[in-house]
Order: structure tokens, then sequence, then C-alpha cells
């Protein structure tokens, strides 16, 4: 709660997904971007940051068994990407 006295919703956002581990030894969207795609963060689609998304409850697990299940919800997130926006 004391952070978001001091920072936007999108900082918060920026922060965490820049120091949150995205599999064994991968820290940050830069790294799993590069990891799993072979891509800088900025050159993901919104299929790609969805994926990426779905993974963060788990991430060492999803990494070696993304489900059908995991990308149902992926697509999930994928739509609702495309009808929000973040608040500044």
């Amino acid at each position: 709660m004391a952070l978001e006295t001091f920072w936007s919703k999108r900082r918060i956002i920026e922060v965490y997904l820049n120091v949150v581990e995205w599999g064994e030894g991968i820290f940050g969207i830069g790294a799993a971007a590069r990891h799993y795609y072979r891509l800088p963060p900025q050159a993901l689609d919104a299929a790609d940051a969805a994926r990426l998304a779905v993974m963060l409850p788990n991430p060492r697990r999803y990494e070696e068994r993304f489900t059908p299940r995991l990308r149902e919800h992926a697509g999930r997130v994928r739509q609702r990407m495309n009808k929000s926006e973040i608040p500044e």
C-alpha cells in the first residue's frame, strides 16, 4: 500500500516485471524475452507477452510444461490486454 502512495500503477508493474523470476535463473522481462523468444522485450507481440504473464504464478513449473489450459488462459489475458490500458 505504501508503494501506491508514491508510485503509479504503471511504475509498480514496471519494477515488478524487471525483478521477477521468470524461470530458473531468469530475472526480469528482458531476460525472459531473450530466453523464451530470442527477442528484446519491446519486440514481443501481445500473444508472447500474454504467455509470459500467465507463467508468473509458477514460472519454473510452466517453463517446462506449458499446458493447453495455460494456453487458454493466455488467450483470455490477450483479449483483456486489447480492451484495457494501464493507468498512469
